[in-house]
């Protein structure tokens, strides 16, 4: 452990008071959103599931999607092979997905380094998948959630390479 002249033992901040509480909180809001997302989502397939290919032929008729065609047959496809075991995967991987995302909402709500840190790291490795399929299809949805992660990397490298340099600056232990 550093100490600092004169102060003594210096242990890691664990909350970040000088990261604008807006930006956080507006990447928490989003963050929350997500994870909300998936838990409806979830909820909604754990009870439309016996129901599920009325649901894809509806769906597909309100969206004006061809039944004949290739998107049409996969989620038609889908729909008759849900079974309950490929439902309760599909919910307990929406659980764990909701649940990491309130976890980083929370951390960044209330401003933890911690997760800062994860939202940075979380969202770079999102990165390589969105680059590959907007190569495989560039559309505007895959575009805006390219710029959308982006934005909130540079955003969250911005606040923990001021923190380093203002920690360099005062010759505190780094976090």
């Amino acid at each position: 452990m550093e100490t600092a002249p004169g102060v003594g033992p210096i242990h890691p901040v664990a909350v970040d008071e000088r990261s604008s509480r807006a930006g956080l909180r507006a990447v928490a809001s989003f963050e929350a959103l997500k994870g909300g997302l998936v838990v409806a989502l979830g909820i909604f397939l754990l009870f439309a599931h016996q129901r599920a290919e009325d649901f894809a032929e509806s769906m597909l008729f309100h969206l004006h999607l061809d039944p004949d065609r290739r998107i049409g047959q996969l989620l038609l496809d889908a729909a008759t092979k849900v079974t309950d075991a490929r439902l309760w995967t599909i919910a307990a991987s929406a659980l764990a997905y909701s649940s990491v995302r309130f976890i980083e909402a929370w951390g960044l709500w209330n401003r933890r380094v911690w997760a800062e840190w994860f939202a940075l790291l979380s969202g770079a490795m999102y990165l390589p998948w969105e680059i590959l399929k907007i190569m495989q299809k560039a559309d505007w949805q895959r575009i805006g959630v390219l710029v959308v992660n982006i934005v909130i990397i540079l955003y969250m490298l911005e606040i923990r390479i001021r923190a380093w340099r203002k920690c360099r600056q005062e010759g505190l232990a780094l976090l």
